[in-house]
């Protein structure tokens, strides 16, 4: 029997069909729905992890709770584990109460898709934190933290020598703070109510660290000069600038190889680090400026480094001589654009030890042992004659004449260094060239006054060796000196020609004006050398450790960050073995 060809067959599966839906239907109609547990209670909600109270209007609940949360601290917490804390109203927080509102009431609606995501993935009846809307107000939150970057931020210390202790002492890690990227984390730890925020630093490694240094020896002195400073009263600030570069250089240890970068060491001459107005060289004339007498540390640091045989990398002359040092051994510096630097050429480390007492400023290389004999040389090329200006000033009466500047001669100079170690000899050769700096006679334009007095520049004639040859070794002797020499003896050797002896300016024909008392200096010998003459007092001389006399005498040093604006002729020495320099103008 074929069953799909059976018509009763089908009408029977039809009808039993039918019954069955009509079954299901009417079961599905008459029997009660499944019980309805209603919806879901609302999650507990917590601002900055408080639960916000439910009884009341909760809106207002939630604010109250942000303002005490707005009015607290927030701490920021440093790499070392320290910490600041800041109060939030000083960053200038607002609260956004509109964007609170919402978020609060789509927490309580059960039909929220930020419910619905809540209940997803959280555990059942855990709490919702709301975000807390806080609005930082840059301006402000900037000006706080850049407060606490001046208080944090730290250079790195290498490791140096304490001279005075005798020891080691270990490298700092410096940092500074990211002002932007702090700004950013305390917002985001505002948003999510935390009481803390990590600092964004950036970490300064320091370049020579105490495990690098080993045992380093600095027994011996393997090159030293002095220069002269004036200590009295008129001077104390100079004196203190001196001081305080000075301390910068004090122990830093050199390693073999490296090159001592002067502007890098020391650092900015400025308020900021502590510096004072002394007198500085500008375009060849004196004037008041921060940091001034930096520059007498770095030329008593260039003689020391010259006499210990280290290649001299970078050396820049003033723009007119200075009284304190040998015309041809300064080196001027301005931060951050003309430098002083120095590579140590030995295979082991050296470490520099400058002070300032007593009026001396002593420079020394120390070392294990010092095997070499330096020898200075140089010879005055040509004199060019200084101008002189008369300036009218309502300060003199009418009549009344006062120098005020003295006149020096420009120099022409070609300078040699011969090292020697046994039987080898290495000579190097250079030109330095110093501009003539203008002698000023003020001339008075004020009322007639037969009482007034004036007052002279009191810097003397500088007067310089034409030939000049200053040798400094282990088994050299300073004539007239019989106790012990640390680095060995200084001798110099001199030849006055015409730059050499007082009185050599007016007989050149340099200049027409004479300050008081001149004439009478001339009558009492004005063939003396300078070289020869007492010092006056506060008067600033150069003058090589244990050498006869030192080579021109004048006031106080007015070198700071000379020579501001490189208006004089700058020669950048770049010495090198049996080869010569020229000045580069």
């Amino acid at each position: 029997m074929d069953l799909r060809r059976s018509p009763e067959l089908w009408r029977f599966a039809a009808l039993v069909a039918i019954f069955v839906t009509s079954g299901l239907a009417i079961t599905y109609l008459v029997l009660p729905p499944p019980p309805d547990d209603g919806p879901k209670p609302p999650p507990v909600l917590r601002v900055a992890q408080v639960p916000v109270p439910t009884g009341g209007d909760v809106v207002a609940n939630a604010l109250d709770l942000v303002r005490r949360y707005a009015t607290g601290e927030i701490r920021i917490v440093l790499p070392d584990g320290s910490a600041r804390a800041l109060r939030r109203n000083d960053l200038g927080v607002e609260i956004n109460r509109v964007r609170l509102a919402e978020f609060v009431r789509e927490a309580l609606r059960p039909e929220s898709a930020l419910r619905r995501a809540h209940e997803r993935a959280a555990q059942e009846d855990a709490p919702l934190d709301i975000p807390i809307p806080l609005l930082l107000d840059s301006e402000r939150a900037i000006s706080k933290l850049l407060d606490l970057k001046v208080e944090l931020d730290a250079p790195a210390v290498d490791a140096y020598v304490d001279l005075e202790a005798k020891q080691l002492k270990p490298e700092k890690i410096g940092y500074r703070l990211d002002v932007y990227g702090t700004l950013a984390r305390i917002d985001a730890a505002l948003r999510a109510g935390e009481d803390t925020a990590q600092a964004s630093v950036e970490t300064i490694a320091p370049k020579l660290v105490a495990d690098q240094l080993g045992n380093v020896k600095f027994d011996q002195v393997l090159g030293y000069f002095e220069t002269r400073y004036a200590t009295g009263a008129r001077s104390k600030e100079r004196t203190y600038n001196l001081r305080l570069a000075a301390s910068k250089l004090d122990g830093v240890v050199v390693m073999p190889g490296e090159i001592f970068d002067f502007n890098e060491t020391v650092g900015p001459r400025d308020e900021a680090h502590g510096y004072r107005v002394a007198p500085v060289i500008a375009q060849g004339e004196l004037v008041d400026g921060l940091g001034g007498g930096t520059c007498q540390i770095s030329g008593t640091l260039h003689g020391a480094a010259f006499f210990a045989g280290l290649e001299i990398v970078e050396r820049y002359p003033h723009s007119r001589p200075s009284y304190y040092i040998k015309l041809g051994l300064d080196a001027t510096v301005v931060y951050p654009t003309i430098n002083y630097r120095f590579r140590n050429p030995f295979d082991f480390p050296i470490v520099l030890h400058e002070t300032v007492a007593g009026g001396v400023v002593r420079a020394e290389i120390l070392g294990p042992s010092r095997k070499l004999t330096v020898t200075y040389f140089r010879r005055i090329d040509e004199v060019v004659p200084f101008e002189e200006l008369e300036r009218p000033t309502p300060k003199l009466p009418e009549g009344k004449r006062a120098l005020a500047q003295r006149g020096i001669p420009g120099f022409k100079t070609t300078s040699s260094r011969v090292v020697r170690d046994g039987a080898y000899a290495v000579r190097e050769k250079w030109s330095d060239s110093y501009p003539p700096t203008a002698q000023i006679v003020h001339v008075g334009s004020g009322p007639r006054d037969p009482e007034a007095k004036t007052a002279d520049d009191n810097h003397p004639e500088y007067v310089a060796d034409e030939y000049l040859v200053v040798t400094q070794g282990p088994d050299v002797r300073t004539p007239g000196v019989t106790g012990p020499e640390p680095g060995g003896g200084t001798v110099e050797s001199r030849e006055p020609g015409l730059t050499g002896e007082r009185g050599w300016t007016e007989r050149a024909g340099f200049g027409t004006f004479r300050a008081k008392g001149e004439e009478r200096a001339e009558g009492e010998g004005g063939r003396a050398r300078g070289e020869d003459a007492p010092p006056a007092e506060g008067i600033a001389v150069a003058h090589a450790p244990g050498a006869a006399a030192p080579e021109a005498r004048g006031q106080r040093d007015p070198a700071g960050d000379e020579a501001k604006g490189g208006k004089g002729k700058k020669r950048r020495q770049n010495q090198k073995k049996t080869t010569t320099t020229s000045d580069g103008g």
